[in-house]
């Protein structure tokens, strides 16, 4: 779901040799690149992957490489299934374009002619909102705004909606774009109200998976655990990769929740690239896909690994860019131990698509580079070696300043009041309730509303400031101030890793 990797300092590496400059580069494909990938998952401790090429309407390469799950010999194939998080959100983009063209609704309507109910905190803005504004990032939302309280929590989906009306806007309505899974869900909710009550879920599976022969495809998260053929999610948690719960996104469906293989997304990938056509058969109308290919949204500009530097646009669903003279249509997706890519280059039919166990890699991007590389007759840069280089250098850094903090801890420093004194019920307008309560020793521990299998521990830094650790590894690590006036604590404000919300909540004590 998740989401949107940043382009980092390592897009701006690139090694080329000589001798890689003279290779026939069409080669690649056929005699390099499975120990491009060998190496590369020992590189970047990735479990498992798979690959998946296609070109001229035919599958040039369907592969799974690696383990499904850290410790066993389960190998990954070309039907086993991996979290393509935020790839769910062509699906519903598609699906709406698909109405559209059947003329069961447009993306011109307001979204208010579907869902009464729904409204943002600017009023003004609640009337205007339109189902294309939902499925291009422009309501006024920073990246991954209201995350925390939407991603992975037991809200409904009704829930998240309402909640939405609540969460204040960065920026003026429609001035700027950042990227908000809550509007792809209310885009999904629009969906029974114009197909006789057929869920997301259910339309999606009967539109596009079944047409399509993804039989092996799953809409809902809640349904990976129990499959047969399936990985299982990692990250790295002090320095060692581990197995990590899957994550339940039920209530965000149409904005992250899919599950697919190699061998389903082949076909997705393979009937955009040919129109919307299955053999003769029109499954996605022609309308559809060119409407969500259409930029509607400048994100921003993006300096590519060969030099160029050009806008990034968005369309509806899928991010746009130009490299190497080729018109890109390309999506990441990721969620609790999982990353991964699809990318189109129409023009050329070509579609890549890259599938990875673990949300502690850049291999997912960097193989879609070299891969690019080569259809575009590029010099071999090793796109895998630059990003690594780049990615121990910030962890090597990350790593050195939680240390830090480790070693405040380790001095058993005592925090400015009794510990007791932070103990209590607290509340944030937009979240909801949270109760800290005291544990062992000095140490307190935090609880939330709707995240009820998670906590969070916090351990003295010292002052009114806390260590914190949380139950689940992906939300990272963090420093909690608490506010004190005359004695008593009136608030805390409380931080989870970027790669869920980029912002902090403030929560009052009652």
């Amino acid at each position: 779901m998740k989401k949107i990797p940043l382009l980092l300092a390592a897009c701006m590496l690139f090694f080329t040799s000589v001798n890689a400059q003279r290779a026939d580069r069409s080669k690649f494909i056929k005699d390099s690149l499975d120990l491009y990938i060998s190496k590369a998952l020992t590189n970047w401790r990735v479990p498992g992957i798979a690959v998946c090429i296609v070109k001229d309407n035919k599958v040039v390469l369907m592969k799974g490489y690696g383990i499904k799950e850290l410790g066993l010999m389960n190998k990954v194939d070309e039907n086993t299934l991996f979290m393509i998080g935020s790839n769910t959100k062509a699906f519903t983009a598609t699906a709406l374009a698909m109405l559209e063209a059947n003329k069961k609704l447009s993306l011109d309507d307001k979204v208010t002619k579907y869902i009464p109910e729904f409204k943002l905190e600017d009023k003004n803005a609640s009337d205007q909102v339109i189902v294309r504004d939902l499925l291009c990032h422009r309501l006024g939302f920073r990246t991954f705004q209201g995350d925390f309280t939407f991603y992975n929590t037991n809200l409904t989906r009704q829930e998240v909606i309402q909640r939405l009306g609540k969460l204040k806007a960065t920026y003026p309505f429609r001035t700027r774009w950042g990227y908000t899974n809550a509007a792809f869900l209310t885009a999904g909710e629009i969906i029974p109200k114009i197909t006789n009550g057929h869920s997301w879920e259910a339309y999606i599976k009967e539109a596009i998976f079944a047409p399509l022969g993804m039989g092996n495809t799953l809409a809902l998260s809640k349904d990976l655990p129990t499959s047969i053929n399936r990985t299982v999610p990692h990250t790295i948690v002090d320095g060692r990769l581990t197995p990590i719960p899957y994550c339940q996104i039920d209530g965000i469906a149409p904005a992250g929740s899919i599950s697919s293989s190699v061998n389903d997304m082949s076909k997705w990938v393979l009937a955009l690239l040919n129109d919307g056509k299955v053999g003769q058969r029109q499954v996605i109308p022609s309308a559809a896909i060119q409407a969500t290919r259409q930029p509607q949204d400048i994100v921003g500009s993006v300096h590519h690994m060969n030099g160029e530097n050009n806008f990034e646009l968005y369309g509806l669903g899928w991010f746009i860019q130009d490299y190497s003279g080729h018109r890109l249509v390309m999506h990441d997706g990721g969620v609790n131990g999982y990353l991964s890519s699809v990318t189109l280059s129409p023009q050329d039919n070509l579609g890549i698509v890259i599938l990875t166990n673990t949300d502690q890699n850049e291999l997912f991007e960097a193989l879609r580079w070299d891969i690019l590389d080569a259809y575009f007759k590029q010099p071999f840069r090793n796109y895998s070696e630059g990003y690594l280089k780049q990615y121990k250098a910030n962890t090597a850094t990350e790593q050195a300043e939680d240390k830090k903090l480790k070693d405040s801890v380790a001095l058993n420093p005592k925090p400015l009041l009794l510990p007791n004194k932070y103990t209590g019920k607290y509340s944030n307008d937009f979240y909801g309730r949270m109760e800290v309560t005291q544990g062992e020793g000095n140490n307190l521990e935090m609880r939330f509303e709707h995240h009820p299998k998670m906590y969070a521990l916090l351990k003295p830094l010292g002052g009114n400031r806390f260590y914190v650790t949380f139950s689940d590894p992906t939300l990272g690590k963090a420093v909690f101030p608490f506010t004190v006036q005359n004695g008593e604590v009136t608030g805390v404000r409380v931080k989870v890793a970027d790669f869920v919300e980029r912002g902090a909540y403030d929560f009052k004590k009652n």
